[in-house]
Order: C-alpha cells, then sequence, then structure tokens
C-alpha cells in the first residue's frame, strides 16, 4: 500500500455518480489564503467547521438504496454497519458490532452490538433494527443485492445478537459484506431515510438543502471516533470552475475531484493536490443483443479502434490509465492479473477484425452522460470510430435520462460513461458482480445475461468465492481473461482522482494530514475523527 498523501476515489455508479473517500484528516482550521470557513473560537481541541467542496448532488440519502458520491460520503460520518472499510486500504474495523463475527458453523455466525449504542434521536440501537436494515438493502431490485448474496439471512437472536445465515461455506468476506448494510431504526420511513438519515455513527445531519449539507456532532454516539468540531459544511459545486474557485480563494478548505488542468494552478495559489490512481473506470458498453455488436470480433475491434493515449492527454491531462485489466495495475489491487487480452491502438488489426466479422459499419449512436471527461473523450471516440467506417452520432443526457432510456428498452450502439463500485469495497468479486451480476446491468442494460460465456463467468465468479488463496485468484484471473476477450461493458480508461486542500502553514491554520494516512483515490470525503486545529 502506498505511503504518500492521497485519497481514493470512486465516480460515476448505476444512474448517476456515486463515491466516497477515506480521506484520512487529522484537522482543520482556517484557509491558507487568509480567509477562514472555521469558526472564530476554533482551538487545539477543535469546535471550528469544516468545509468541503463537493461535485455531486443528490435527493436521495437513503443508506440502503443510494448511489449518490454525495449520500454515500455524508452517510459514511452519519451511518454505521456492523463493521467499517477504512478506505485507506480497505481493511475493516468493528462499528455497531463489538468484535468479530463468532462462528456458530460454517455457514452460521454470530454478531454483538456495541454496548450503550445509541441512534442520534436517542433510542436504543437493538438487532432488530439490524435485521430489518439488511431486509431494506436486500429488497429484490435494489442495487445492492448482487454484492449481498453471500449473506443468506439476518435475524435478531436477542436485542444485542443478530445471527447470521451465509450462503457459502465460510465466507473469507462476510465482514466487508456486513459493512455495506447501513443500520438504521426499523421505525424510519423509506421516505424519511431517503429524505435525512438517522444513524449511529459520530455526526448526524443537521440540513439538507439542494446547495448544501450541514452535519453536527452525534451527542448519543459513544464509538471510539467521536466527532471534535461543530459543523461539517459540504457546498455543492457541481460545476468545476466554481469548485476550483471555492478552493482557491479559500471559501472551502478540502476541494474534491480537482480538475486536472487547474492542478497547476492551485498549487500555485498555495494548495496541496493529492493524486491518487483509484478504480473508477470511464468504460464502454455495448448493446450485445444487436448487430453488430453480438459478433465479439467487431466489439474487440472497437476496443483496438481507440486512441488511449490520445484520450488520456487530451480528454484527462494525463490523469488516467489505459487498462491491463479489469482491476487497475496498482497496488491498492492486489488482485490485478493482466489479462489475456490488452488493448492498445492499433488500427491495422482493428480492420482486421472489421473485415474478419464480414461486417460493413453504418451508422451507429454513441451514448454518453454529462461526465465532463466522458464528453471530452467521446470526440476522440467518435473520430476513432468514423475512421474505421463507421458513422457516429453523440447523444448526450444527465445519467438518470440515460439509463431511464436503455432500462425503458430503448435502443442503443454504445454507451460511454463513468462507473466505480469500489465506494462499496474493492474485492474483486464485489467488484465484479456490480456490473457482471445477474442483475440490472446485465439483464437490462449489456443484455449479455443470457450468453454462454455470461454463464461462464458467473461459475467462475461463484467458484472464486467457495476458495481462498491461490485457488482463489486462479479463477478470478480467468474472469478477467474471459472479459478482456468478450468486452461486453469493458474499461476504456481508469481514472486517478485528485483532491486539493489547505494544508497546515506556519501559523496552524488549513488541513492537517495525519502521518499513518494511505491513500487510494475516490471522491467524496470521510471525516470521521477531524478535529480542528488552529
Amino acid at each position: 500500500m502506498r505511503q504518500n498523501f492521497t485519497r481514493r476515489s470512486f465516480v460515476g455508479l448505476t444512474g448517476g455518480a456515486a463515491a466516497l473517500a477515506g480521506l484520512g484528516l487529522a484537522g482543520c482550521g482556517g484557509s491558507g489564503s487568509g480567509s477562514s470557513s472555521a469558526s472564530s473560537d476554533a482551538g487545539a481541541a477543535g469546535g471550528g467547521e469544516i468545509s468541503v467542496g463537493t461535485a455531486y448532488s443528490t435527493q436521495n440519502y437513503h443508506p440502503s438504496t443510494t448511489s449518490s458520491a454525495l449520500a454515500l460520503g455524508c452517510n459514511l460520518n452519519v451511518v454505521e454497519g456492523l463493521y467499517e472499510i477504512d478506505f485507506r486500504d480497505y481493511s475493516t474495523r468493528p462499528a455497531l458490532a463489538a468484535g468479530d463475527p463468532t462462528m456458530v458453523d460454517d455457514t452460521t455466525y454470530e454478531v454483538k452490538l456495541r454496548d450503550g449504542a445509541k441512534f442520534s434521536d436517542g433510542t436504543d440501537v437493538k438487532a432488530s433494527d439490524v435485521a430489518s436494515s439488511f431486509a431494506r438493502s436486500s429488497k429484490e431490485g435494489n442495487i445492492y443485492v448482487p454484492m449481498l448474496t453471500p449473506i443468506a439471512s439476518i435475524e435478531a437472536k436477542d436485542d444485542k445478537t443478530v445471527t447470521i445465515k451465509t450462503s457459502i461455506p465460510k465466507f473469507s468476506l462476510l465482514k466487508e459484506r456486513l459493512a455495506i448494510v447501513k443500520v438504521v431504526p426499523e421505525s424510519a420511513s423509506d421516505d424519511d431515510l431517503t429524505k435525512m438519515p438517522v444513524g449511529t455513527g459520530p455526526w448526524m445531519y443537521d440540513e439538507i438543502t439542494d446547495a448544501s449539507v450541514t452535519l453536527v456532532p452525534n451527542e448519543s454516539y459513544n464509538g471510539d471516533k467521536p466527532a471534535k468540531d461543530k459543523k461539517i459544511r459540504y457546498d455543492v459545486l457541481k460545476d468545476a470552475t466554481a469548485r476550483v474557485t471555492a478552493a482557491q480563494q479559500g471559501t472551502t478548505l478540502i476541494s474534491e475531484s480537482t480538475p486536472a488542468d487547474s492542478i497547476e494552478q492551485l498549487k500555485g495559489a498555495g494548495l496541496s493536490v493529492d493524486t491518487v490512481q483509484g478504480f473508477g473506470t470511464r468504460f464502454m458498453m455495448f448493446n450485445v443483443t444487436k448487430a453488430p455488436w453480438d459478433n465479439v470480433k467487431v466489439r474487440q475491434a472497437v476496443m483496438y479502434a481507440l486512441d488511449y493515449e490520445k484520450m488520456i492527454q487530451n480528454a484527462l491531462s494525463g490523469q488516467a490509465t489505459a487498462p491491463t485489466c479489469y482491476l487497475p495495475d496498482d497496488p491498492a489491487f492486489p488482485n490485478y492479473h493482466k489479462a489475456s487480452m490488452v488493448y492498445t491502438y492499433d488500427f491495422e488489426k482493428a480492420t482486421a477484425l472489421i473485415d474478419e466479422a464480414g461486417i460493413t459499419p453504418g451508422a451507429i449512436t454513441l451514448r454518453t452522460t454529462d461526465n465532463d471527461q466522458v464528453i471530452a473523450m467521446s470526440t476522440e471516440v467518435k473520430n476513432n470510430l468514423d475512421a474505421l467506417g463507421f458513422k457516429v452520432t453523440i447523444q448526450t443526457d444527465t445519467s438518470a435520462a440515460t439509463y431511464a432510456a436503455i432500462d425503458g428498452g430503448e435502443a442503443y450502439d454504445l454507451l460511454l460513461a463513468p462507473g466505480d463500485p469500489s465506494c462499496f469495497g474493492a474485492d474483486p468479486d464485489l467488484l465484479l458482480n456490480w456490473w457482471y451480476g445477474n442483475n440490472t446491468w446485465m439483464q437490462k442494460r449489456c443484455q449479455w445475461v443470457g450468453s454462454e460465456e455470461w454463464k461462464t463467468l458467473s461459475s467462475e465468479m461463484t467458484e472464486a468465492l467457495k476458495a481462498s488463496g491461490d485457488e482463489q485468484q486462479q479463477h478470478w484471473n480467468k474472469c478477467f481473461d474471459l472479459l478482456s476477450e468478450n468486452v461486453p461493458l469493458y474499461p476504456v480508461l481508469q481514472v486517478k482522482t485528485s483532491t486539493s486542500s489547505w494544508r497546515e502553514n506556519a501559523n496552524g491554520d488549513g488541513v492537517k494530514i495525519s502521518s499513518d494516512f494511505k491513500g487510494i483515490g475516490t471522491t467524496g470525503i470521510e471525516l470521521i475523527g477531524v478535529t480542528t486545529i488552529k
């Protein structure tokens, strides 16, 4: 794992952007530019305001259903699972759980709750709250279902103990999966949870508007990471220019998703900018039920026709890498395996594959979401595919509109979009299941679910979950190879993400990064345990 100061970043899940981060801050105070977003009585023990410029917005904060970057980042401070993931290194720690699961038999475990845990409304947390939260998260049609499939059930044994049944004997990733289930009151309505969740974390929601989200300390919190400041304020600044301006002027102490072309500008203004390789992808999805995309050679031809280096330099200012596997080639992803097919720009190979496929390229529609990087990439994709003989029309919509149309059965050819499920964890099974599980992506969007290749992939994923060590890795390697050869939905670029912040200066103002911070790369901000310094 890297030791440099960086942040992890996840961008764009189904229907919109989704992300969260382990920022690893030790403290925040005034700004390095002279203006201050900290309260005047901020002291060494905290007491100020932590200001964050967020690149995302949402109207769904429901911890059991949301895939929003803003909601996931905020909720990480407000709600807890039995276990939580440390997004600096993807390790797990007990949160609402009093300790590790106790194995009763190969598929049965018991977990005791943290003694004295209460929700922010002052009510006691009971095992029935955990069970009902799992029921919400695993409800049919929920986007979390593929990730939670290994957990067969969660039931209350008594008020302070839950019994967990797994569908896989000796399931090695139990704590990682339980971290996905955020515990909320059984009595809370889905409508209330969507608008403003109640949780057991160190912070609680104070106000949510379209323009900002404010958190204040949860006085009922009794865990080991209490809030030490008066407030966290997330300013919704979706426009990159507005986000950069706020960071430069000190209106925000921390700014996520810093544009690559603004990095030097912000450094020159005195900010620190941390850049890290994450799992976040800009992917291409094919409508495999429609000719010519039902022909794997045509899909491969498209991947060979793309000029990855031009997109990296022109569209992302160098802040991305061309994939050599479904996982990034980075120490943060130890299960990386160089895939059997690695795509580089090879126009001759692309044209040869088109000839082998026996098709004549014609007019096609490239759908894209309105992500800035995707829009910039789409011009190069169009140029590359036009050169291959296609006549490409680009259709750009919001993520919500794009997926609503595709889910509704609207015909399309190709989709270029952002995505990153690693905000829920980083084990290969979870990352594979997000797109390639028996879910909306494969059933309605890519429609690859009925193919023999998908069945083989699904079988290998299942066998990997049953195995461990080298045997498990071998199954995952087969998955990575199969995907690289079939490319129904596959990364075009794996992006790097930058976060800018005012670092502590000689006067003690700004942001102090903890000495043990290890980054991986996601947008969104987790501020558990942060204190103001001045």
